[in-house]
């Protein structure tokens, strides 16, 4: 059997997986547009890693997005990573390349722009400081892409501080860390907000930031998506906010990763929406 021939594999490495959207919305698009291919969850323990990831190629996998715990290791495991995935730390999406080399990227910080572009068209990043609640994963993702677009500050806040100042050390002097317990602080005239912490998740602490200083003319996103409209959105919807919810940045990270595996560039619209939120 030829390599052209083969029905071409992707999936999702997590642990656990089971609750990742990522095969409704891959799956979602390949019925859509009529393409060969399956997507498949992969829980694969820490320790099995890279013997895994290497195994993959030769099964017929083409690539695969990666969620937690493993986004940070799988930068040793690649032979290639991007700048930006180095930069934020972490990577998302594996691509299987012909040579045998596996290129390691990052697509949350793309993800988290079109999220915002789509449901926020008037949003400018030029136009005001953002201020950014957490300091994982995520959060350095967001900031990437926030100095990429031109903000022009942006404001910290982590409940560890030692994270929130390892950003500014490998971020820069656009960034600013304020102490936890001064949260509140970083809304004033902030043009973005977000939250990338899991405050206000199903299961998780309330979110408790006070938002006082919040602007009206603030662009506000959460990336929880479960529940997809948070306390802290409801909060900053009453205070006069535009308004993101944290799904699309989800849907929008995956794109770039279906056409590299599958080869064609899929939509985001509310059809894909309803099918992920079921």
């Amino acid at each position: 059997m030829t390599q052209l021939s083969r029905i071409p594999l992707a999936g999702v490495i997590g642990s656990p997986v089971a609750h990742s959207k990522s095969p409704i919305l891959h799956e979602h698009w390949l019925r859509r547009y009529g393409l060969p291919g399956h997507y498949i969850p992969m829980d694969i323990a820490h320790a099995d890693l890279a013997d895994a990831v290497r195994l993959l190629p030769r099964l017929g996998f083409v690539g695969v997005n990666v969620t937690i715990p493993h986004k940070e290791l799988m930068l040793s495991v690649a032979d290639l990573v991007t700048d930006r995935a180095a930069l934020i730390g972490a990577a998302n999406t594996l691509i299987f390349r012909q040579d045998g080399k596996i290129h390691a990227d990052n697509t949350d910080g793309f993800g988290f722009m079109e999220n915002l572009r789509q449901y926020a068209p008037h949003w400018r990043p030029t136009s005001g400081p953002a201020a950014v609640i957490g300091a994982g994963g995520a959060a350095r993702a967001v900031v990437a892409s926030l100095i990429e677009a031109g903000a022009p500050e942006i404001r910290i806040a982590n409940r560890t501080r030692t994270r929130a100042d390892a950003m500014r050390s490998d971020f820069g002097n656009k960034v600013t860390v304020y102490e936890w317990v001064q949260a509140g602080n970083i809304l004033e005239d902030a043009a973005t907000v977000v939250n990338t912490t899991s405050l206000g998740m199903v299961g998780k602490p309330e979110f408790r930031v006070p938002l006082d200083a919040l602007s009206s003319n603030a662009v506000v996103n959460d990336l929880v998506y479960n529940p997809l409209q948070t306390t802290f959105l409801e909060r900053a919807a009453q205070l006069g906010c535009a308004t993101v919810d944290g799904l699309g940045m989800l849907l929008h990270q995956a794109a770039p990763a279906f056409e590299r595996f599958f080869g064609v560039r899929p939509e985001v619209d509310d059809d894909l929406r309803a099918a992920v939120l079921g």
